[in-house]
């Protein structure tokens, strides 16, 4: 069902997601290296540098492919035909020019100049167990860098939806960059998103983000872990009831007990869509952010933007990586016509 349109009909862009420029290193291994270098299973750490160099000596054979969680959900939407554009912050070298390549061979647009000094571009160790649960060691780099200068804010008036990464808070720089752009936005018509991201980042930054859903953010995506954390409950239906009003949506996942869907009075229980074995739950998030803000931009019934979201997860989980290997476009074409 398509409704009335939310946006304006100047906009030129469907989503631009502002985040950090990741290249991810994922390694197949099992619960004894996680124990070994005291890594806690299913977290997401950040590390310097040198930390980042001695785990990637210590690892295994890895896949390296460009990643970044808004950076993943504006891939699923250029790859669902969508109008998708990325701001991040790389720098001029090898990692930065595998990001740089990879976003836009899908489509996306990405204009950011690549830094010619300053910390090396951004990259995330993903360890990912027989269990297909993926643990995350994160060097953020140049991707911290990010200023509001950075900002191509052309780019940001054409969006109907702003989208924001809930990891850039923990970057001062990038903070403000996020909050001129959502004023940008917000001005010129469009709506601001919000992922909560971690939730060791929520734990980080609690009274913020909840002064930003708080009539900041129109819609929210977070997990089951992180609006719990959010609400400081171990209830998920009491975290629903807390958020439920707060913004104009709410999606949140659950794993494999689906994702529910708020919108005032409504609420949406979305199944999974299973296409496969469980190999590996890194972008699952992503892409189902990635298949709910394109059907929401295009004026979907918000029960459908979860189905597209639950079958953009499902498809991702299925392979190596949080860059879909097969078009969703066909996927969406099949699956939900």
């Amino acid at each position: 069902m398509i409704i009335e349109s939310r946006f304006p009909s100047s906009t030129s862009l469907d989503v631009v997601g502002i985040g950090n420029a990741i290249v991810d290193v994922l390694v197949q291994t099992d619960d004894a290296f996680l124990q070994t270098h005291e890594l806690q299973k299913g977290g997401m750490a950040l590390i310097n540098e040198q930390q980042a160099e001695s785990l990637y000596k210590a690892s295994g054979p890895g896949l390296e492919t460009s990643g970044g969680s808004v950076a993943n959900t504006m891939v699923g939407i250029a790859q669902l035909g969508g109008r998708a554009g990325f701001i991040g912050r790389v720098r001029n070298d090898q990692l930065g020019e595998i990001f740089s390549h990879d976003i836009r061979a899908v489509g996306a647009r990405f204009d950011t100049p690549a830094a010619t000094s300053g910390a090396t571009t951004a990259r995330c160790l993903i360890y990912v167990t027989p269990d297909a649960e993926r643990t995350m060691c994160t060097f953020l780099g140049a991707s911290t860098q990010l200023e509001p200068e950075d900002l191509d804010l052309s780019m940001v008036r054409q969006a109907k939806v702003l989208y924001l990464e809930g990891y850039l808070w923990d970057s001062p720089p990038a903070k403000r960059a996020f909050i001129a752009a959502a004023e940008v936005c917000r001005e010129s018509g469009g709506q601001v998103a919000l992922s909560l991201s971690d939730g060791f980042c929520v734990e980080r930054h609690r009274e913020s983000f909840l002064n930003l859903v708080n009539g900041h953010v129109d819609v929210l995506f977070a997990n089951e872990v992180e609006i719990m954390s959010l609400y400081e409950t171990d209830d998920f239906e009491t975290a629903l009831k807390q958020v439920s009003g707060c913004c104009k949506v709410a999606a949140l996942t659950r794993g494999a007990e689906g994702s529910v869907v708020l919108s005032g009075e409504q609420r949406f229980d979305i199944g999974i869509v299973s296409l496969g074995d469980l190999l590996d739950t890194t972008g699952a998030g992503d892409l189902y952010a990635g298949g709910f803000l394109h059907g929401y931009t295009q004026g979907d019934s918000l029960e459908r933007c979860g189905q597209l979201g639950a079958l953009c997860a499902g498809q991702v989980v299925t392979q190596l990586g949080a860059r879909p290997q097969v078009s969703l476009m066909q996927l969406a074409a099949t699956q939900l016509p």
